[in-house]
């Protein structure tokens, strides 16, 4: 008997378990995927908003302005990059200064900080590279980067660190209220617990719906990247937005944490809630109008397209309540999510009290995490000593990003443990430079392989059917017979 369920391991369902996980309680997260940080979390921005854009009085909007200013604190914690750039809204009209300055006062109105308005000049001062075709801009300093998967993986390991439990391929097909608790099932298994949160995303009403709520509905929103090299990173410092629509907040440019350049996303409602294909029509606007907004992106040096589905909710606001006794629900938590997602566990712990949850602190408590990119991190003399330590820090895997066996072997090790290419991928950068993986992908599967005690060719790349190995050579047969 679980105290808390937290259905969904997306950074939202990550960070309430992380702050539930303060308690003496016993948690239990349950994902349908083979991993966590696969929907939403894996695929969008990465952008701490500073909170000018959500309309004033939203939940949206207090818990985007509390949620940034948690999260340098939160990533310091579980040793998550951060890095505090500031943004740029950028306009080209008359019309686009009208929606800057609306912004501006709808900013002050959310108690966001250190907002302006700048002219053309003070721009091209702090982003010499912005197009000279602005007439406008309103500078928010206290926006910033992360890393999205980095967070939710930190924030589930963190809330394991403190005894949660977390069960993958965990579909929820049903949920049963028994009075005192509910029993959610997968059609093959049962978890008991006093209370669930319903975190799942895009999911959220197909799970509201299994406890007899079925006052909104989620819409996927479509929302197409292009990631180019690291040779582009440093073309600028701040997120250069364009001014918002109806739709969202535009194509944005932006650094990433990790020193490439990041473009998009494109903003397309869908019925297909797992369609995640990129399109010709929509890669073309993330070109035209990235170009459009900073001089010099260069798609020649493109590494990857991706697109990533955000859940809209019904409401246009985000949809936390208790619809049922000891039942709340977490949904159309689109952007800024990401941003709002440790503020967001707050309010969720509050009505969790309300609903009559006892919480009592945990004295034994950990609420930090070591980093997994330490070693890449580390000077030449400290690698030097960990490599003495232990040899397998000293061979490279990953050429393009320069990620070693060591480091691999840890994240495999580490809760919550990857057991496809793509979960090595999201701890370590393993596959993220300019091969894709074309290099790397052979030893890592023979790492996991390993590690995992299964056979070579039953690594997948993630999970379900997505195998990357059909069959044995003549040599490995020959191999094996000898």
């Amino acid at each position: 008997m679980y105290d808390v369920a937290v259905i969904g391991a997306g950074v939202v369902g990550a960070m309430i378990a992380r702050t539930l996980s303060a308690y003496r309680l016993k948690l239990c997260i349950l994902e349908k995927q083979s991993d966590v940080a696969m929907g939403a979390s894996s695929a969008n921005s990465a952008i701490v908003h500073a909170g000018f854009d959500a309309k004033e009085g939203s939940l949206k909007a207090k818990l985007n302005v509390r949620g940034a200013q948690m999260m340098a604190q939160v990533c310091s914690e579980l040793g998550v990059k951060y890095i505090n750039n500031g943004s740029l809204v950028i306009g080209f009209n008359e019309e686009d200064e009208k929606t800057v300055e609306k912004l501006y006062y709808r900013g002050i109105a959310n108690g966001v900080e250190g907002l302006k308005i700048l002219s053309p000049a003070e721009m091209q001062a702090i982003e010499p590279n912005i197009s000279k075709n602005a007439t406008c801009a309103l500078y928010a300093p206290t926006a910033a980067i992360i890393c999205p998967y980095g967070l939710t993986i930190a924030a589930v390991g963190n809330a394991m660190d403190n005894g949660a439990d977390l069960k993958l391929d965990f579909e929820v097909t049903d949920i049963q209220n028994r009075g005192d608790y509910y029993e959610i099932s997968n059609g093959s298994e049962t978890v008991k617990a006093k209370y669930v949160v319903n975190a799942a995303g895009l999911y959220s009403d197909a799970i509201a719906r299994l406890v007899g709520d079925d006052s909104f509905h989620i819409t996927a929103r479509r929302g197409e990247y292009i990631l180019m090299d690291k040779e582009l990173g440093s073309l600028i410092s701040t997120t250069v937005f364009r001014t918002p629509s109806k739709m969202g907040k535009g194509i944005l440019v932006t650094p990433t944490v990790d020193g490439n350049l990041l473009t998009g996303p494109t903003s397309l409602d869908i019925g297909d809630k797992e369609d995640k294909a990129t399109t010709a029509e929509g890669l073309a606007l993330v070109m035209r109008e990235s170009m459009e907004n900073v001089d010099g992106v260069r798609f020649q040096q493109t590494i990857t397209s991706f697109c990533g589905l955000r859940a809209v909710g019904s409401t246009g606001d985000f949809i936390i309540n208790v619809p049922t006794d000891r039942f709340v629900n977490v949904a159309g938590i689109e952007s800024p999510g990401l941003s709002a997602s440790p503020a967001i566990a707050e309010y969720v712990v509050e009505l969790l009290a309300s609903a009559g949850c006892a919480l009592e602190k945990n004295p034994d408590y950990i609420a930090t995490r070591e980093a997994l990119h330490a070693f890449r991190e580390a000077s030449i003399e400290e690698k030097n000593e960990i490599i003495k330590k232990d040899p397998t820090y000293g061979h490279i895997i990953c050429r393009c990003e320069t990620v070693t066996e060591g480091e691999i072997l840890a994240a495999i090790r580490t809760n919550p443990k990857p057991r496809d290419l793509d979960g090595v991928k999201r701890r370590t950068r393993a596959q993220m430079g300019r091969c894709q993986g074309g290099f790397c992908s052979p030893y890592i599967v023979e790492l996991l392989a390993k590690e995992m005690g299964v056979p070579y060719e039953s690594i997948t790349k993630f999970g379900g059917d997505s195998v990357v190995n059909v069959g044995k050579t003549k040599e490995d047969r020959e191999h094996e017979a000898n």
